[in-house]
């Protein structure tokens, strides 16, 4: 972390970018360039066939009707790939064949796997890209800890979760109103819109986020319970993001015909800076078939379409507006399933770190979490404050990595065990069990002990230490235990909870 009497840069100026591309943006234009133009045009309608299975019922159907000459289905629909080359991806005959060396006897049906092996590569590198070691290492203690925690906690979410340290939102409130929202964005308020003076504040505001986090700042990106068409500056904002922190930051939007000028515009800019995919989020058969056909499929090869009409094979998170669905459904006594596929999906929450509001100035210190009555957004609220200028802005992000981000135990904090780990004492140790892991704790003479003060006792961690130091252990490395299952994310922060670092 730089001193607090360092001064902000002058960035109202010409902009040049800070940082070099990261490694995540490297790879993704490799998944591109590796490719001749005839391989990603193949690519690009094999993409749109497995679109078109995922989201459309009907399709499905057709193909099942026409399974020994498939290829009628596919030029009904304008789809150039024959369903015989892709047998694997669709065939119940054949799906046992996928991912296996049979493959090569479908080389269309391989070139995609090997393309969605990359990106799901990429994604993982996009969050290595929020590490911040060099940069601010107690923000990445915290953010390593957040890690471990969803990695048992969120089950089948937490591997789609890059923990992005910043989340910008560029408006209030959002048009579209989703029935499903995960985040229950509120109607829309209004934007930030690109004036002179906000654009130099949203500039310095980068800027900070540069200073304090290096590299990290590039895993930004400019939406969360907002649509990013709402704003039709929204294309002056990211290129600004590029400039400063050397990354085009992600875009998602709902609504992509809504202002087909501006979505053209964010294409041209996620083609020409090449730094990470765009997606649509599709909400229905209808709204696909329109985008088909405004888009050839070459135009949104790098688009990703996020299915979620009522016939994709795509579950809904257990959060915001989907579960209150769900709760309504079940009072009524009614089947709660509210999409094709129903799995343990816990949140859409996906950054560790700030979540910003250029709107309403505020800043909230955030992570993803299991979706439950005290949280039902899917993410944790740690801290909130306002600012109206960057100064005031770097003094609240600050004072937030201070108060919330102890890169050890604080002495006097009430430990308890998180409350979605299952407690189970050994005989020489203990056992903590979430969504499919499994921590053992033995080794230690005293570790059966320590298990049981935490769990039972509610004391601090100045009086566990002391009563296992007083009973002849050795204060080091009680020490090191304790901080060994703090830094896995074991012990309970949840604020309110007398959790570690509840402090404000």
């Amino acid at each position: 972390m730089l001193p607090r009497g360092h001064h902000l840069r002058n960035v109202t100026g010409p902009m040049k970018r800070q940082h070099q591309a990261s490694d995540s943006a490297k790879h993704y234009q490799r998944i591109f360039t590796s490719r001749s133009e005839e391989e990603l045009r193949v690519l690009a309608h094999v993409k749109r066939f497995m679109e078109r299975l995922s989201a459309d019922a009907v399709f499905r159907t057709k193909l099942c009707e026409h399974v020994e000459n498939p290829i009628v289905v596919s030029k009904e629909y304008g789809i150039n790939v024959d369903p015989m080359d892709l047998l694997p991806m669709w065939h119940t005959k054949y799906a046992k064949h996928r991912h296996t060396d049979e493959m090569s006897r479908w080389p269309k049906a391989k070139a995609w796997d090997d393309y969605l092996a990359e990106m799901i590569a990429n994604r993982d590198l996009i969050r290595d890209a929020g590490n911040t070691e060099k940069s601010n290492p107690r923000f990445h203690a915290w953010r390593e800890r957040q890690m471990r925690r969803s990695a048992s906690e969120l089950g089948v979410s937490a591997d789609s979760v890059v923990h992005a340290i910043v989340a910008y939102e560029l408006s209030q409130g959002c048009s579209v109103g989703c029935w499903f929202c995960g985040l229950s964005a509120e109607k829309f308020q209004g934007n930030y819109p690109y004036t002179p003076e906000n654009a130099a504040l949203w500039r310095k505001i980068l800027q900070v986020m540069v200073d304090l986090f290096g590299p990290a700042s590039q895993t930004g990106f400019c939406y969360w319970a907002t649509d990013p068409v709402d704003n039709p500056d929204y294309p002056k904002f990211i290129e600004d993001h590029y400039r400063i922190t050397g990354h085009l930051p992600q875009t998602t939007t709902a609504v992509p015909l809504k202002n087909l000028e501006l979505t053209r515009k964010v294409m041209a800019l996620h083609k020409k800076y090449c730094c990470i995919t765009q997606r649509f989020s599709i909400l229905s058969t209808k709204v696909l078939d329109r985008v088909y056909d405004t888009f050839t499929p070459e135009e949104i090869m790098g688009v990703e379409l996020v299915m979620q009409g009522k016939d994709a094979f795509m579950s809904k998170a257990k959060a915001g507006r989907a579960e209150e669905r769900r709760e309504k459904l079940r009072a009524a006594g009614k089947d709660d399933k509210i999409s094709k596929i129903q799995n343990d999906h816990a949140t859409i929450a996906c950054v560790s770190g700030f979540l910003i509001n250029m709107v309403t100035k505020t800043v909230q210190l955030v992570t993803p979490k299991r979706a439950s009555p005290r949280w039902p957004l899917g993410y944790r609220i740690y801290a909130e404050a306002r600012f109206t200028t960057a100064a005031e802005f770097r003094a609240v992000v600050e004072s937030m990595v201070d108060v919330f981000m102890p890169e050890s135990v604080p002495a006097a904090e009430v430990l308890s065990f998180r409350h979605d780990l299952e407690f189970s004492a050994l005989s020489e140790g203990f056992e903590l069990e979430g969504r499919g892991m499994k921590y053992s704790c033995n080794g230690m003479s005293y570790m059966g002990r320590l298990g049981r003060l935490i769990h039972e006792s509610r004391t601090t961690a100045s009086d566990v230490i002391g009563e296992l130091v007083s009973g002849g252990e050795d204060i080091f490395l009680v020490g090191q235990s304790l901080q060994s299952l703090y830094d896995n994310g074991l012990l309970d922060d949840d604020l309110g909870r007398e959790g570690v670092a509840s402090a404000g």
